[in-house]
């Protein structure tokens, strides 16, 4: 809705939906089985990584990518891996342009989870193991780091 000249009216409230999700890349290995299908001496030693990526795909439109690492590891041994991108485009109205970063890049990806990891649980019980159950995360200490990090990298500047 606009007020004939295509900016929002004044007052209107932020929107943001949720237009497609979508799996984009996965990846699940069990290079060991069936020896890493017998029952383990100890907990497998499990690593997440968690990354999001967000691009402009249209006006006031956004594909966020929601991008999970995994790997099992018992002794030496890789027990299983898994690269899951999960992604949705969403269309983001009437907010403050100093807010559309933090938005984007922390309550897509918050939206994107269940269903990332719906996927993953599944991926890894399909593979001969038991659910993993990914705990929930917080995505604006994510924000937080990624911004940290950014800002410890030497800037280059042109001579």
């Amino acid at each position: 809705m606009t007020n004939g000249n295509g900016t929002p009216p004044e007052g209107a409230p932020p929107q943001l939906n949720v237009l497609a999700q979508y799996t984009k890349d996965l990846s699940f290995e069990n290079p060991n089985a069936p020896a890493s299908l017998a029952p383990q001496q100890q907990q497998p030693a499990i690593n997440i990584q968690i990354n999001v990526g967000a691009n402009n795909v249209a006006e006031n439109e956004y594909e966020v990518t929601l991008s999970i690492d995994g790997k099992a590891e018992s002794g030496s041994s890789v027990l299983f891996s898994f690269e899951l991108a999960y992604a949705g485009v969403f269309r983001v109205l009437n907010v403050p342009q100093e807010n559309l970063h933090p938005l984007i890049m922390i309550e897509c990806p918050r939206l994107l989870f269940p269903f990332a990891r719906e996927i993953i649980a599944s991926a890894v019980r399909d593979g001969g193991f038991p659910p993993l159950m990914l705990d929930p995360v917080d995505f604006v200490g994510l924000y937080r780091q990624n911004l940290e990090r950014q800002s410890e990298q030497p800037q280059v500047r042109p001579s």
